[in-house]
């Protein structure tokens, strides 16, 4: 993680305003992490998804994303995925949100994970179904993009974790969040540069890349070739993405040792 912290300093200046907790899959986030009373959230970002009402600690390697956090825990320290600063079994559980595909050394992230708490909660994604979007038909060089290549997969966490649970997170027609998937059934939202900014998939592409594809888009939109070929989508109420909860671990433990940090 601290080898992606100069990119997000740079790709998430604008998740602030791209990238807001969604209430229904914050609701099947908080059911998977039980009843614990203390959790760390590792690749914490902005905060989204953080429950309020426990007693929460973010870990973050970019200093762009820890200044755009309100309303969230203020137990914040910079911090590596890989090397997390807790004893074994400090918390009842572990969330990950979106965060795996970015971490340099994904198997010693995830073990810390399993290592410092009782449960892990992970949100994630299987390739070979998110890598069948449309989007990504117009933006095809994404496929190729060192965090795509080789994601983490539910064959993966299970290797590592003790997973007891999978499942699909169902990405709702007016989702909130602006993940990539967020506007599936909105194609003029993929239109615009605020938007690609707060979706790594895209905002890492080339500028060339990036340009292209957007043409591409517009293109199929002005002539009716997008509606001709995705047009069922519109009478879709929500989406299969390829989105996916890991479950994993036990509940929570006896009695969790409350983090020292301020």
């Amino acid at each position: 993680m601290t080898r992606a912290a100069p990119l997000y300093d740079e790709l998430g200046r604008s998740y602030s305003s791209t990238r807001r907790e969604d209430p229904r899959i914050a609701a099947q986030l908080l059911a998977a992490l039980g009843d614990g009373r203390s959790m760390v959230n590792v690749g914490a970002g902005t905060g989204n998804y953080e429950p309020t009402d426990r007693l929460v600690v973010a870990v973050e390697p970019s200093t762009a994303m820890i200044g755009q956090r309100r309303g969230r825990t203020r137990r914040v320290m910079r911090g590596n995925a890989e090397s997390l600063p807790f004893p074994d079994r400090t918390f009842d559980a572990a969330l990950a949100v979106f965060t795996i595909h970015h971490w340099h050394d994904r198997v010693a992230g995830v073990r810390e994970l399993r290592r410092v708490s009782a449960r892990q909660v992970v949100l994630f994604y299987e390739a070979l179904t998110v890598h069948e979007f449309w989007v990504l038909e117009d933006f095809p060089e994404a496929r190729d993009l060192p965090s795509e290549r080789n994601a983490p997969s539910e064959e993966f966490l299970r290797s590592e974790l003790d997973v007891r649970e999978v499942q699909p997170v169902l990405v709702p027609r007016d989702c909130i969040d602006g993940f990539a998937a967020a506007h599936w059934s909105r194609p003029e939202a993929y239109l615009d540069p605020e938007v690609q900014a707060g979706m790594s998939v895209l905002a890492l592409l080339t500028p060339d890349a990036r340009a292209r594809g957007t043409a591409r888009l517009a293109d199929d939109l002005a002539s009716g070739a997008w509606l001709q070929r995705f047009g069922h989508l519109l009478g879709q109420t929500e989406y299969d993405a390829g989105y996916r909860i890991a479950i994993a671990g036990s509940g929570a433990v006896e009695q969790s040792v409350a983090p020292s940090h301020p």
